[in-house]
């Protein structure tokens, strides 16, 4: 993401002009990166060395062999909406550092173990940690991501730190759940899109809740509000999976960093899939033939497998939930009052987070 520096906000303020999303979103993204990257890595200095360097190659910031690269660290969306809701309710970017710290690091643990999991040998354009420093290390480097993302929480200078540490905890354990859940359905032909809905809430929104909630929660914010953030990330949380599973199939891999068709190759039932094989034409019918069933879909039937979705209906489909998330969560902030430039930047993050598809 290109830097913006915060004078082009004043100026545009000064000169009675409305800052755009992709500006506010800009100088969001860079005080993230400005003040959680130094914490996250100065977290790191304290793991095993070894371990730390797979660690940080999967964060973009080294190469194999621990050299600093320019390599792409992610859009840190979920350390800036940490800070973007401490803001929001009165409180100081500062305050919700370690939560960003903290959320970035669940999602890396879940990464890493995703990737194994999924057998994804590329990510953000190079290859993934397992694939690069052996499965075993991808493991050990992940469940150090997961003990970090509590002991930075429990050293938070906040007396709100416990509290935290347990709703991070208890999000983590959702996020699992959310993904055995998930990982069950390639073998299942009976999901429905309520076993999606809860599945996705959990294997995405629960982190994503997590970041909300806990911004306001270090920021002082009182319980109702704490709980109105988390609900808001669990919403936002499931439209933003399920922009991932249209990207999965219709994506472009230059732009993912990953292979596309790779959720059909493994039968997943995503969104636009389940939307595609609970219709009733003969495109629904053909799906229903080559897709249901076990083990990898052949090769032969992968791209056939995506237009029978798209004539299914499952790509329109998919494309209305993201946009009735995205509007249940923007009328959400609207009702939580919020000072207006943190409410813009919180629709700008929504926004960057589900406007990625057309």
């Amino acid at each position: 993401m290109t830097t913006i520096d915060t004078d082009v906000i004043t100026t545009a303020t000064t000169q009675s002009q409305s800052p755009t999303p992709c500006e506010l979103l800009g100088v969001a993204a860079e005080e993230t990166r400005r003040l959680v990257l130094p914490a996250m890595r100065a977290a790191f200095a304290e793991l095993d060395p070894q371990v730390a360097l797979v660690c940080a190659y999967h964060e973009g910031w080294v190469d194999l062999d621990g050299n600093l690269c320019d390599g792409d660290s992610g859009k840190l969306l979920r350390p800036t909406l940490a800070l973007a809701t401490a803001k929001a309710v009165g409180g100081t970017a500062a305050d919700a550092v370690p939560v960003g710290v903290s959320v970035e690091a669940v999602h890396a643990f879940s990464l890493l173990h995703d990737d194994i999991m999924d057998r994804d040998e590329t990510r953000r354009h190079r290859a993934t940690a397992w694939k690069a420093f052996g499965v075993p290390m991808a493991i050990l480097a992940g469940d150090a991501m997961l003990g970090l993302s509590m002991s930075v929480l429990l050293d938070a200078p906040s007396d709100r730190a416990m509290r935290a540490t347990k709703r991070i905890t208890h999000d983590t354990q959702r996020l699992i759940a959310g993904q055995r859940a998930d990982l069950t359905f390639e073998v299942r032909d009976d999901v429905t899109l309520a076993d999606y809905t809860a599945m996705a809430i959990g294997k995405t929104g629960a982190l994503i809740s997590a970041s909300c909630a806990l911004g306001a929660e270090l920021a002082g914010a009182d319980a109702a509000t704490v709980d109105m953030f988390a609900w808001c990330g669990d919403r936002l949380g499931l439209a933003f999976q399920i922009v991932d599973d249209l990207l999965g199939i219709w994506g472009d891999d230059r732009t993912t960093g990953k292979p596309v068709l790779n959720d059909l190759r493994a039968r997943k039932k995503s969104y636009p899939v389940l939307c595609a094989l609970n219709g009733s034409g003969p495109a629904t019918r053909r799906l229903r033939e080559i897709y249901l069933g076990s083990g990898q879909l052949p090769e032969s039937d992968v791209a056939e497998a995506a237009h029978l979705i798209e004539e299914a209906g499952g790509r329109e489909r998919a494309r209305r939930a993201v946009a009735n998330g995205a509007l249940e969560v923007t009328e959400a902030f609207d009702r939580l009052g919020l000072p207006k430039r943190e409410h813009d930047i919180l629709l700008a993050i929504v926004g960057a987070m589900t406007d990625r598809v057309r």
